[in-house]
């Protein structure tokens, strides 16, 4: 089985991993000529848009996926016309627009912050009054890791918060004082089968997650699977999704969904049966998904900018380093570590511990 990926950075490197122990082999059609995963598989180097390469990737590939939900909706559409491509296409193009995924949520019955789209100066200036401050300016597409988006917190931010979106459309939303923020990954194969990871419990910093915490038994976690399960059925959806949740008044509020595997689930690789990784790729190929049941105590640490001392990060007990083997760069996902314990206690400890090794390295 021949796995093509549209991507090829850490997370289909981490596919990759998962997937050659099974017998899968891997080709990534990536724009970067020096791709992180590429040494797991073969490297198609070019334009998502190539004809020449999009037809390569359909001629050798049983089924193609993607590792970023940024792929160019013309690439999405052309290879579904010509294999098969999961998660699907819809998917794709609802989380791609923050106006349409918010539309798409509140349908669902899925509560959202309050959002309003604006596409100029004057329209934003308009709407404020209804929103307060403060607020948040998010561009309506490609926004990741904090990136298109800025806090309103008076009048005299708009015209700023405007110039440094250089006028693309946007949505305004109304901030969420919100006590917890929470993840929950799940599952859906071909044959509608559905399994749900433990919440994750999130900490974010300048926009980039920092900490993500597995929550086994979060007195939330029926609601979370309860409100995923509506999205995953409505997408038809094949693949791994994660929807995040801000916590207000115990009940959850969405603030967007992935339709990929995840950052705030990569505890799962060392604190769970079998990892999101892996029941990505069951769930494309239509293999029985495996077990979420979490193993111990787990979290997940994320080195940004540059990786600390390998020695000082192993030296933490239970501690499993993952390099993604990318050059440092501020503001960069190098890699990650996983704690598996077996005592809550020890892994606060090991979390703080790491933290600080983070903290250091940090150029973010």
């Amino acid at each position: 089985m021949k796995i093509g990926i549209l991507g090829g950075g850490q997370l289909a490197r981490m596919m990759a991993l998962a997937g050659i122990p099974l017998g899968m082999e891997f080709i990534f059609l990536e724009p970067a000529a020096e791709a992180c995963a590429a040494g797991l598989g073969e490297h198609l180097h070019g334009d998502y848009n190539d004809p020449t390469l999009l037809a390569e990737l359909v001629k050798r590939a049983d089924v193609v996926t993607y590792e970023f939900e940024n792929v160019p909706a013309a690439t999405a559409e052309f290879l579904t016309s010509h294999t098969l491509v999961f998660p699907p296409a819809e998917a794709l193009a609802v989380a791609q627009d923050r106006w349409i995924e918010k539309n798409f949520l509140n349908h669902l019955a899925i509560p959202t912050p309050a959002y309003a789209a604006v596409n100029s100066l004057a329209e934003l200036t308009q709407v404020m009054p209804s929103f307060g401050y403060p607020a948040i300016l998010k561009s309506r597409t490609q926004g990741y890791d904090g990136k298109g988006q800025s806090v309103l917190h008076t009048e005299h931010d708009l015209a700023n918060a405007w110039q440094i979106l250089k006028g693309v459309p946007a949505i305004v939303e109304a901030f969420i004082p919100f006590e917890r923020e929470v993840s929950i990954i799940a599952a859906r194969n071909r044959s509608h089968e559905i399994v749900f990871y433990p919440l994750s419990e999130n900490h974010h910093r300048k926009g980039i997650l920092r900490t993500a915490q597995c929550l086994p038994n979060d007195s939330l976690q029926a609601q979370a699977e309860e409100l995923v399960s509506r999205l995953l059925n409505a997408l038809d959806y094949v693949g791994v999704l994660a929807l995040e949740f801000f916590v207000v008044n115990n009940q959850l509020m969405a603030n967007e969904f992935a339709p990929r595997v995840h950052n705030s689930g990569h505890w799962s690789i060392e604190g769970a049966q079998i990892s999101q990784f892996e029941n990505h790729l069951r769930a494309i190929t239509d293999l029985p998904l495996g077990s979420t049941a979490p193993v111990g105590f787990s979290a997940m640490i994320n080195f940004i900018g540059a990786l600390p001392d390998i020695k000082q990060v192993l030296t933490i007990p239970n501690a499993h380093l993952h390099s993604y083997n990318k050059k440092p760069r501020k503001g960069r996902k190098i890699a990650h570590a996983c704690l598996r314990t077996f005592t809550a206690d020890a892994l606060q400890d090991g979390i703080e511990k790491l933290r600080a090794l983070a903290d250091i390295t940090d150029k973010s």
